[in-house]
């Protein structure tokens, strides 16, 4: 976790920063014979939710608008903070208020600078309750001044704490310290806007004839649930280390379909289907590959109002989650190094380690026993059985993932499961809306902290789709918000998460991709996974 506690040690960050720029070049070994054609073609499972930085909200989509746009901060290959649009940053002593110095060569792919007033706009933007952002809570999680009294409406978006003293300096004043408050001006939702753009196309402005970005590409084509190109932008600062000329991305919602274009050359990266990894790391070494990730894989239970009346007793909770067999799903379904999750936290946060739980410490044996006790004390047996429906988005591998768990619990509970599955856009309003019973949940952090998961179960947070409601829990994580030690307080929070079992966490991700050989820089040393075209090459076959 970064921590910065004075101005003297902004200052050296700053200046550090300032020399990561200076061997950006780097990327591409000197003895690297490059291929003719720099392409990267890779798939993705379903089309992705919006190119617009403020608007966008899964990680298919940051993939895309993270080429074609660039905010204040980047991320190196192991995860580390580089300058992006900023080429540095200060704090003033108690570290509510940090300026960002904008370096003068970056522009618009109109060729238009990028100023401190495009990043004001944008955040403006974001919290603005017009624009409704499904990530506008992120800029309240930032601890931005004002920023939740202007979601709840009580105040103009004028008054958020951004400033842009000149073009090239911009200030962000918050409403308490916040350690890890660089590391989240990599997310996309804190990305600059094209005001003009914006105003004169309205929600067409990300088309591709209207679209104007200031990343490293520009978007050339795109055909919804089909594919989308984006193209070297020759605006781009740092445009000649750029490598990769062309980058698409095409949708493809069978993983085996995918696979079948990945061994006849039609992709450059795929994900591993569900169980075949250990078959094709032995036939392709070296080019199937595992490798951790900050993500999770959850159930979430809906606790609304309108959720089941069987769900708001802790004890069903806890049956079905004592009897999910997390080994079978890790080893035998997904098969692909995927870590038990018994935690909400992944192990791979940094600078924190996921309290050992009671479930974690049972056999599976004892589980399934301690797990008939407390549903039939629900009132559910085999004269009056628990029957649920479980949501899951179309996908092979969550298709699995649900089959498994609903045949663990009918065999050892008598638990009567429905499944269904949605396409991905259906899916997300579906689960926004509490239109669910039982549905399946995964992040990826957007920084490395534990506060990124911790904070979904939040009472106010934009993705507690559940609407989990815990007092101690919520105090908790404000608390964390101003510690030095967060430890406790996070240790405290899975406790809580574990006793109460709002959802039930199956397990944690692992990246695992087939990944064509030629295929030079990816990241497997960020756990977040944010890649960068601009950073990769192709090396000639």
């Amino acid at each position: 976790m970064m921590r910065m506690t004075t101005l003297t040690q902004a200052l050296l960050l700053t200046s550090a920063l300032v020399t990561a720029s200076a061997f950006a070049a780097s990327h591409v070994p000197a003895d690297a014979k490059l291929a003719e054609d720099q392409t990267f073609t890779y798939r993705v499972l379903d089309e992705h939710s919006s190119v617009d930085p403020q608007v966008v909200e899964d990680v298919t989509g940051a993939e895309v608008v993270r080429d074609l746009f660039e905010g204040l901060m980047n991320q190196d290959a192991e995860g580390n903070l580089v300058p992006g649009v900023a080429t540095g940053y200060t704090a003033n002593d108690d570290n509510t208020v940090y300026t960002f110095t904008l370096r003068d060569n970056a522009t618009w792919s109109n060729g238009d600078p990028v100023t401190a007033q495009d990043f004001a706009y944008a955040w403006q933007r974001a919290v603005d309750p017009e624009l409704a952002s499904p990530y506008q809570w992120f800029v309240e999680l930032m601890s931005i001044n004002n920023a939740g009294e202007i979601i709840k409406g009580d105040k103009p978006v004028s008054e958020l704490g951004v400033k842009a003293i000149d073009d090239l300096t911009f200030e962000v004043t918050l409403s308490a310290p916040l350690p890890y408050f660089p590391q989240m001006t990599t997310h996309s939702t804190t990305f600059p806007a094209p005001k003009d753009v914006i105003e004169a196309h309205g929600a067409d402005w990300t088309k591709p004839e209207n679209i104007v970005s200031n990343g490293a590409y520009v978007l050339t084509e795109h055909l919804p649930n089909e594919r989308s190109v984006r193209e070297r932008n020759a605006k781009y600062w740092d445009n000649d280390n750029t490598t990769i000329d062309k980058v698409v991305a095409l949708v493809i919602n069978d993983e085996n379909v995918a696979l079948t274009r990945f061994l006849a050359g039609e992709l450059d990266r795929t994900e591993v289907p569900a169980g075949q990894f250990p078959r094709l790391q032995k036939e392709h070494p070296g080019v199937a590959i595992s490798f951790p990730r900050l993500c999770n894989y959850y159930y979430t239970f809906n606790l609304s109002e309108s959720g089941p009346e069987a769900f708001k007793d802790v004890r069903v909770r806890k049956a079905l989650a004592l009897a999910v067999d997390r080994k079978i799903i890790s080893e035998n379904v997904m098969a692909g190094g995927q870590p038990e999750a018994y935690t909400f936290t992944p192990a791979a946060v940094a600078g924190f380690k996921p309290p050992t739980t009671e479930m974690a410490q049972m056999s599976q044996a004892e589980r399934d026993a301690m797990a008939k006790e407390p549903l039939a004390e629900a009132g559910f047996s085999a004269d009056n059985p628990l029957s649920i429906d479980m949501l899951y988005n179309t996908s092979d591998a969550h298709k699995k993932v649900a089959v498994a768990m609903s045949q663990m619990w009918k065999q050892k509970l008598g638990v009567k499961v429905n499944l269904a599955n949605m396409e991905w856009k259906v899916f997300l309003e579906t689960r926004g809306n509490q239109d669910f019973q039982l549905a399946r949940g995964a992040w990826c952090g957007d920084y490395n902290e534990a506060s990124t998961f911790l904070d979904l179960l939040d009472s106010e947070s934009g993705y507690n789709d559940g609407k989990f409601s815990n007092a101690e829990l919520d105090d908790l994580l404000e608390k964390a918000k101003q510690s030095d030690d967060t430890t406790p307080l996070y240790t405290r929070v899975e406790e809580i998460i574990a006793a109460e079992m709002p959802v039930i966490p199956v397990y944690h991700y692992a990246g695992v991709y087939m990944m064509d050989s030629d295929v030079g820089n990816w990241p497997v040393n960020n756990v977040e996974q944010n890649w960068y075209s601009k950073n990769l090459y192709k090396i000639a076959q």
